[in-house]
C-alpha cells in the first residue's frame, strides 16, 4: 500500500475563501446544465472527456505478437506517440464473451462464439449509458452487409464480433457499415466502436494484414485526434490462448501523455470503467468494480 500523504492545513481565512469558491463553481455547473438542458453527470477527474472516442478491436494475439513486432509498425508507432498498457488482459476465452465484457461490463452469459439471439439481454451498456447523459453512441462493422443487419455472417463478416446486437436497448440503426464511418471527424458520434471483418481483425489473416487495415481506416482519424481533443484505442479480444490472455492495449490522442505506458493490471472492465467515467456515466457489470486507467494522461 502506498504510503499516506503528510498532513496540511490551510489558514482560517483561506479555508473559507477556497470554499466560498467551491460553492460558487457548483452552483455555475448546475445553471449551466440548467440553461442547456445537458445532464449533470459529470466526468471523473482522474480521466479526461475526449470530444470523440473511436475504440478498435483486432483479434486473437498476444502482447508479445504486437508490441515491438516488425510486424506491426503501426500500431507500434501509436504506442510512441501515444500510451501503452504493459499489463493489459482479456477476460476470458473464446472471443465473443470478450466483447460483450468490453461493451457491457459481463460476458452475459455467453460462453462460446456461437451466434446468439439478437436483443436477448437489456442489461445495461456503454450505447446506453453515454445516450442517457446525452453523448451519442455508434458503431462501424466492416462487411456489414448493410446498416442494422442482424445477419449471423456475410463473407468475411461476423456478428459474434458485434455484442451490441445482443441488446434490445440498442437501436440496430446504430450499427453502420464501414462505409459510413465519417471523414468528416467532427460529424463521429462521442463514443464508437470499430469491427473490422475476419480478415482484417488479424482473425484469418496476418499482423500485417490488420497492421495496415488499421493504419488506412483510422490513420487520419488518429492524426486529426491528436490536435483535436479526441481518443484512439486500439486494443484486442483474447491473445493467441499461449500468453496468459496478455494482450496489446494502446492509446493515442491530443490527452494522451506521448511515450507514457502503464504497467498496471488493467482488463476490459478497466477499459469500459475508464470511458464511462470520461462522461460522468453510470457503471455497468463488473465496470463498477473497476478502476480508471491512469497515469497516462497529459495534465
Amino acid at each position: 500500500m502506498p504510503g499516506r500523504s503528510p498532513r496540511w492545513s490551510l489558514p482560517r481565512r483561506a479555508r473559507t475563501a477556497v470554499a466560498s469558491l467551491a460553492g460558487l463553481a457548483t452552483v455555475g455547473t448546475c445553471l449551466w446544465a440548467g440553461l442547456s438542458g445537458a445532464p449533470a453527470a459529470q466526468a471523473a477527474g482522474a480521466v479526461p472527456t475526449p470530444d470523440h472516442v473511436v475504440v478498435v478491436v483486432l483479434e486473437n494475439h498476444a502482447y508479445s505478437q504486437i508490441i515491438g513486432s516488425s510486424d506491426a509498425p503501426y500500431i507500434n508507432s501509436l504506442k510512441t506517440g501515444g500510451a501503452g498498457l504493459t499489463a493489459s488482459y482479456g477476460i476470458t476465452h473464446p472471443s465473443q464473451p470478450n466483447y460483450f465484457a468490453l461493451f457491457s461490463g459481463s460476458t452475459q452469459g455467453i460462453t462460446d462464439d456461437a451466434c446468439y439471439t439478437p436483443g436477448f439481454s437489456s442489461a445495461a451498456n456503454l450505447a446506453t449509458e453515454v445516450t442517457a447523459v446525452g453523448r451519442t453512441w455508434a458503431s462501424y462493422n466492416e462487411t456489414l452487409p448493410s446498416q442494422g443487419s442482424t445477419t449471423c455472417s456475410s463473407g468475411k463478416y461476423a456478428r459474434k464480433h458485434n455484442p451490441w446486437f445482443g441488446f434490445k436497448n440498442v437501436p440496430t440503426s446504430s450499427a453502420y457499415t464501414m462505409s459510413q464511418f465519417p471523414t468528416d471527424y467532427t460529424k463521429l458520434p462521442t463514443v464508437s466502436f470499430v469491427t473490422p471483418n475476419l480478415c482484417s481483425d488479424m482473425h484469418d489473416c496476418s499482423v500485417g494484414t490488420g497492421d495496415t487495415w488499421v493504419k488506412n481506416n483510422l490513420g487520419a482519424y488518429a492524426t486529426w485526434a491528436k490536435t483535436h481533443k479526441s481518443l484512439l484505442v486500439v486494443t484486442f479480444d483474447e491473445d493467441n490462448s499461449l500468453s496468459g490472455n496478455k494482450i496489446a492495449t494502446v492509446l493515442y490522442g491530443q490527452q494522451v501523455k506521448a511515450g507514457s505506458s502503464s504497467a498496471t493490471t488493467y482488463n476490459h472492465y478497466n477499459l469500459l470503467r475508464t470511458i464511462e467515467d470520461m462522461y460522468g456515466t453510470t457503471h455497468a457489470g463488473q465496470a463498477a468494480n473497476a478502476a480508471d486507467i491512469t497515469g497516462i494522461w497529459a495534465s
